[in-house]
């Protein structure tokens, strides 16, 4: 008897080292599927007391998402296979393709977070009326779930013990190729062609519009295996970045300070494992320094976020987070919030963050910490309205990375300090030459350096000459720094 298999596509658009594609690829016929789930997009409420409504998605991550699936179904092409697009629930849609192929079981990447479960919860649940198996595979981190030295449920909750640990006592698997993909149904008529029983790619997913980013921005992002692995080939091999990679990681203009892996990995297009891969074999050709070291020590913080999310599920997006701070007394003004939000709460270094963000959907960590930490310490407006929107703009949302390290500088997260930055200092730090906010802040180009990141110190003759009017040019400071720090010592 033929066995048909589905494999569903979610947070795991590639086809290298996909342990979901890898078993689904030993069936008979095998149907790839992805669906746009409305839930995922549009305005979602977030609960609780106070609670708000946010855009789950927006535009510049929609257009990554849809040019992610698009080449997806390129790339499984190539290898022989297709790709069924749908709008829709999942729970729904599975159900009636699995019926209508006959099919045995259906493959899927497994996720920690608590709405990705409930709805392959649902889509098990509905499966099993048609007596279909389901498959869950651990894909997305560096290290298996099944290899790390203790139980995901009882890891530290601080990072520097759960990186000593997996370094010590665990091993990356490594990454499985591309499988050779079983045909399809020979019931999905026209699929070998591409027709129209395996759907369009949406332009504007479940009413959402793609955005497209200002040309300021650090790199033009697009989504999709074929630029994630372009991407890689780039960074390290034919530009030799990573070889400086500490040294140039908390940049804050260009293309090449950071890897920028971050929006591929967020949605699979990229494996860490293939990454990690191609690190050792860099290391073995060119160099191994701090700098080879780092990158892998990044992802090690991505896994680290993702594993939290097992141990603690939905707690990391309480207020009080997993430590279950109840002695912080969060605020909630509107005004404050949009202020913060368009980059207009006159801390030019905030300001230039938020304003790339907006214009981009992407920012770098630094540059977002900062933004974070200022929302959620100086301000104290609840963190958790700051990483939602977060989560509507970043074109490289990961909801385990996002709520993770907002919890984290918030106080409320991994770590048993408080966490803030000295904005300021941040700033002369690290944009020394204000390269970053006059790019992104036009009324601030023309300042001398010493002022542009604290323009409200500069002499009213100054501003004079300099044509600077602030209030009007660019906002007076909505707050003073230096008095917003005494609650945090």
């Amino acid at each position: 008897m033929t066995q048909t298999a589905l494999v569903w596509f979610r947070r795991d658009l590639r086809c290298h080292d996909n342990p979901a594609l890898v078993a689904a690829s030993a069936a008979d016929d095998l149907l790839p599927v992805y669906c746009f789930d409305p839930r995922e997009f549009g305005k979602q409420e977030y609960g609780g007391p106070n609670s708000f409504s946010f855009e789950k998605t927006g535009g510049f991550r929609t257009r990554f998402i849809t040019e992610s699936v698009a080449d997806l179904r390129e790339r499984l092409h190539e290898h022989g296979s297709g790709l069924v697009v749908r709008e829709g629930k999942p729970e729904d849609i599975l159900p009636e393709l699995a019926a209508a192929h006959d099919a045995d079981e259906l493959h899927l990447s497994a996720v920690p977070t608590s709405e990705e479960r409930a709805v392959e919860s649902a889509v098990t649940a509905a499966l099993a009326d048609e007596g279909v198996e389901v498959q869950s595979h651990w894909g997305h981190t560096l290290y298996h779930l099944d290899d790390l030295p203790t139980d995901a449920r009882i890891i530290d909750d601080t990072f520097t013990p759960f990186r000593k640990a997996v370094e010590n006592e665990s091993t990356v698997r490594d990454p499985r190729p591309v499988p050779v993909l079983p045909p399809l149904p020979v019931t999905a008529g026209g699929a070998e062609t591409g027709g129209e029983a395996m759907g369009e790619v949406p332009t504007a997913p479940c009413g959402t519009e793609p955005a497209t980013a200002d040309e300021r921005g650090a790199l033009p992002f697009e989504g999709g295996e074929t630029r994630a692995l372009e991407r890689l080939e780039s960074y390290l091999w034919e530009g030799d970045h990573l070889r400086e990679y500490k040294e140039t990681r908390n940049g804050l203009v260009g293309s090449d300070y950071s890897s920028k892996f971050s929006p591929w990995l967020a949605l699979g297009c990229l494996s860490p494992r293939y990454v990690y891969d191609e690190v050792k074999r860099y290391e073995a050709e060119r160099v191994a320094n701090d700098s080879t070291y780092w990158l892998v020590f990044e992802l090690c913080w991505r896994d680290f976020f993702q594993f939290q999310f097992v141990k603690h599920e939905g707690q990391h997006f309480r207020r009080e987070g997993i430590r279950n701070r109840t002695d912080i007394r969060w605020l909630w003004d509107d005004q404050r919030f949009r202020l913060w939000a368009t980059g207009q709460t006159g801390i030019p270094f905030v300001d230039a963050a938020m304003r790339e963000l907006n214009e981009t959907g992407y920012v770098s960590n630094r540059a977002r910490q900062n933004a974070a930490s200022f929302l959620a310490n100086n301000l104290r407006l609840d963190w958790r309205r700051g990483a939602a929107y977060f989560e509507t703009k970043l074109v490289d949302y990961d909801p385990c990375s996002n709520y993770g390290n907002w919890a984290y500088i918030a106080g409320v997260g991994n770590d048993s300090r408080d966490k803030y930055f000295d904005i300021v200092w941040q700033a002369n730090r690290y944009d020394p030459d204000a390269e970053y906010v006059k790019r992104w802040i036009p009324a601030l180009a023309s300042l001398p350096t010493e002022y542009a990141h604290e323009p409200w110190t500069m002499p009213r003759h100054l501003r004079t000459e300099y044509d600077l009017e602030l209030g009007t040019d660019y906002p007076e400071p909505m707050v003073r720094l230096e008095r917003t720090y005494d609650h945090l010592e």
